[in-house]
């Protein structure tokens, strides 16, 4: 938990007041327009900064970069440079923003280098090799288990002493505005085993870590040094079939009421630059075996919302919750998935699994909002929805915001299509 202050900064770039992209931010992501081929920028307020403009102006000189290193069309080859490279990329950039620096304010290549975000389109981050999917809030398995088990006995043994996790699909995983066809499949209807689309599609809230440092085949990694392979986080909307996913998931897990589609948000948030808003983790008990201990604090406080938008009407926030809330923290996950020696490559994703706080109106899920169809949510306009509808747009929001000093991750979007036929 980060109790130092953190230093004021100005920009001379006009950020507005509400905006995810700070100085304090510089999130890394991908993008293209009509002019420009894929290429790696970092967002500030409403534009984004052409870092192969600024390589090409040598405001990079002495860094020794690969050259063209940053017309990509992935983060993949930049990250596995190292944190400490890319660290002092993001450093020079931050000082080139300051509001008494004027090295690219008042260079003739700033119209080159400053893009606006409107005219830009955004693309996957990065390239995923690998996709695990976590089971990580108290809250949610908790609501799970009381709705499909045991109400006096909702956790599964195993729970509490292990983060629990499954291999999802990476192919699907898309980027934010993505649509999302409705998945079909086989489900217990009221009269019986049926097949079809989904009548339970949902959302799951999520945040997601992108892995920055490869392990070989037999290597751990302990809770200690987890942080040095993580890179950044995204948003992360675990598409969900419930009807699929309750008929399929006994014995093996879930397959297709999962891997039908992913979102996450296009912009990579940096550790570093989430290291103001750590928080401490949630009690564990009982004690937990030593390779998942922690020495510090690895969770952080980052406020997330959900909002449903029927077609062509307002957006409704159905929900808000916390990440700081997660009883496995990102440290413990990545220790226990590599404790086997599973390696793990650059670009991987490790989702959170849904985030679900302990009141009703923080839960991370309509399965958990509606209590699997047993009452309705009430949107604007007097929509109701028990899961989502064709049409719908699902938008989730994530910020961590202290004394006044704001870091946030844009938005994920994706609006749910009919079932092809």
């Amino acid at each position: 938990m980060s109790d130092s202050p953190i230093p004021i900064l100005s920009t001379w770039v006009e950020v507005p007041k509400t905006s995810d992209f700070t100085i304090y931010n510089l999130p890394f992501g991908i993008f293209k327009n009509k002019k420009l081929s894929p290429r790696i920028g970092i967002a500030i307020g409403d534009k984004i900064i052409d870092l192969s403009i600024l390589d090409q102006e040598g405001f990079f000189a002495n860094m020794f970069l690969p050259e063209g290193i940053f017309v990509k069309d992935s983060l993949n080859e930049l990250i596995s440079l190292g944190k400490v490279q890319t660290k002092k990329i993001r450093e020079r950039v931050q000082t080139l923003l300051l509001v008494d620096n004027g090295e690219l304010r008042d260079h003739s290549a700033r119209g080159k280098v400053m893009v606006t975000r409107k005219e830009a389109e955004m693309l996957l981050p990065v390239k995923i090799g690998d996709y695990t999917d976590f089971y990580s809030s108290i809250e949610h398995a908790t609501n799970v288990g009381k709705m499909f088990r045991d109400p006096e006995n909702a956790l599964l043994p195993n729970w509490k002493h292990l983060p629990v996790g499954y291999h999802g699909r990476a192919s699907s995983i898309v980027v934010s505005g993505t649509q999302i066809h409705r998945p079909k499949g086989q489900f217990k209807g009221s009269d019986g085993l049926d097949f079809g689309s989904s009548q339970k599609l949902d959302f799951e809230l999520e945040l997601a870590f992108i892995t920055g440092k490869p392990t070989k085949l037999g290597d751990s990694v302990s809770t200690e040094d987890a942080e040095e392979y993580i890179f950044g986080f995204v948003l992360f909307n675990d598409w969900s079939a419930r009807d699929i996913q309750a008929w399929e998931y006994v014995p093996l897990g879930p397959f297709l009421g999962k891997n039908f589609g992913s979102s996450i948000s296009p912009w990579v948030v940096t550790l570093e630059a989430l290291e103001p808003f750590r928080s401490a983790s949630p009690l564990q008990e009982p004690e937990v075996f030593p390779y998942l201990k922690c020495q510090k604090a690895h969770s952080f406080d980052v406020n997330l919302e959900v909002f449903i938008q029927p077609d062509g009407k307002k957006p409704s926030k159905v929900c808000t919750s916390n990440f700081k809330s997660m009883y496995w923290n990102v440290a413990q996950q990545l220790a226990h998935h590599t404790v086997n020696g599973c390696n793990i490559n650059v670009g991987d994703m490790m989702a959170s699994g849904t985030i679900s706080g302990s009141t009703e109106d923080s839960f991370g899920s309509l399965l958990e909002l509606s209590w699997n169809g047993a009452k309705a949510v009430k949107l604007e306009d007097g929509e109701e929805r028990k899961f989502l509808e064709d049409g719908d747009t699902v938008i989730m929001k994530g910020f961590a915001e202290k004394n006044g000093i704001r870091v946030g991750f844009g938005e994920v979007s994706g609006q749910i299509l009919p079932a092809k036929s």
